[in-house]
């Protein structure tokens, strides 16, 4: 559940991705609050359908959340949403919008830039714009760790230089990132931008490792480690990243907030750690490091406790068990997801 939080939380949120990992926790965390929540996804095959349709479902279980299956790249269909809420309550139709829609994935977004650039750049814009021609106040993104590269010494700081991404994927939430605050700068709109570390937890992403591992370690299914198994991440588990989601709908101008858990564990160790939750042991082929990968992600996060008031609450092992526990319970058909 989120914080007691030191702000008057925004009544009206339409929350975009709303079928994707974390924004189906935020969803249920600001209904929760009391929060009139409208979430909106388009249902995207970047990864197996069957896991949005595993949170779309559970959203659909608590009573007075609104959903639409809708793409931010529909321009009219979008702003046929907005003018429905602004006649239905005869002002702006939200309060504030979170744009966790996105395409998100390195790798794939080195095989297939041109998504990446229509979901996390067109489709931000096109939420943007909606909040300008209607009077949104409140607008939150999510960008991505990716973006900091190689050659900053860690911790990262939100203040580093992020010119030189790696990946399409990166360059994606960069201009994104460089559009929200465009629109802070001319049209006032209040803008919290937010860059997730590593995110896993129940339901999580079928290519974050995490989950991938927990499946094909539990199955007796090969893993594939790029490089040594060295390299580290800053994983947070999805509730404390909701939490901090929330709390950046607070009053903030402009300003850009690493999330994650400042406590960086090497993939090695992750694996180990599932082999003893499974009580099985992991198959691993070695492959060469993949060039778009960071060898480390480590967040400072001094900027979100001071601002925020948020810091991570759950340990991984402890986050760990409860993704572990999910797949036991959703093993019917959770071990047939597509991990590749």
């Amino acid at each position: 559940m989120p914080d007691n939080l030191s702000f008057p939380l925004p009544k009206k949120i339409l929350v975009t991705g709303a079928a994707g990992f974390i924004a189906s926790r935020v969803c249920a965390q600001l209904h929760a609050q009391g929060c009139a929540v409208t979430g909106l996804d388009n249902f995207n095959d970047a990864y197996d359908i069957r896991l949005k349709d595993w949170r779309w479902a559970q959203l659909e279980k608590i009573e007075g959340l609104e959903l639409h299956r809708l793409d931010l790249t529909h321009t009219e269909a979008l702003k046929r949403l907005f003018e429905k809420h602004a006649r239905a309550e005869h002002a702006a139709p939200f309060d504030a919008v979170i744009n966790l829609a996105a395409r998100a994935g390195v790798r794939a977004s080195v095989e297939n830039p041109f998504v990446y650039v229509e979901a996390n750049v067109e489709g931000a814009l096109n939420v943007l714009e909606m909040c300008r021609q209607f009077s949104v106040k409140k607008f939150v993104l999510a960008s991505t760790s990716s973006l900091y590269g190689k050659d900053h010494a860690t911790p990262y700081r939100e203040d580093m230089n992020t010119d030189r991404q790696l990946s399409p994927y990166a360059a994606t939430k960069k201009a994104a990132e460089a559009m929200a605050y465009t629109y802070h700068f001319l049209h006032g709109l209040d803008v919290s931008v937010l860059r997730y570390f590593t995110v896993y937890g129940p339901a999580g992403r079928p290519d974050m490792t995490p989950l991938r591992f927990t499946q094909r370690i539990r199955e007796g299914r090969p893993i594939t480690v790029f490089g040594d198994g060295s390299q580290s991440r800053d994983f947070t588990y999805v509730d404390d990243i909701a939490r901090g989601t929330i709390s950046a709908l607070r009053p903030i101008g402009y300003d850009i907030f690493n999330l994650g858990s400042d406590e960086p564990l090497k993939l090695s160790a992750m694996i180990t750690l599932i082999e003893e939750l499974t009580d099985k042991k992991a198959q691993i082929e070695y492959r060469p490091w993949h060039p778009a990968d960071m060898a480390a992600t480590w967040a400072d996060i001094s900027k979100a406790k001071a601002k925020l008031e948020w810091s991570p609450q759950v340990k991984f092992h402890e986050g760990l068990q409860k993704l572990v526990t999910w797949y036991e319970e959703n093993r019917i058909w959770a071990k047939d997801i597509d991990t590749d």
